[in-house]
């Protein structure tokens, strides 16, 4: 790493998106992760349809908790 960097001929907020998302991973334990790979294998399906299922389906439980 250089003792000094040259910033003089750089552009503030060049790669900024005011409406930009970050889609943020989620690590599962390794029972619970287990479940759902074998669940979504006999499904036939990816094992995010089956978490995303899994929470739309208890969206209105974990509502209740917050």
């Amino acid at each position: 790493m250089k003792k000094e960097y040259d910033f003089s001929k750089g552009v503030r907020g060049k790669f900024y998106r005011a409406n930009a998302s970050l889609n943020l991973p989620i690590y599962l334990d390794a029972d619970v992760a287990k479940f759902v790979q074998e669940f979504a294998k006999r499904k036939k399906v990816d094992p995010q349809t089956i978490v995303n299922n899994l929470l739309r389906n208890n969206k209105s439980l974990i509502q209740s908790i917050q």
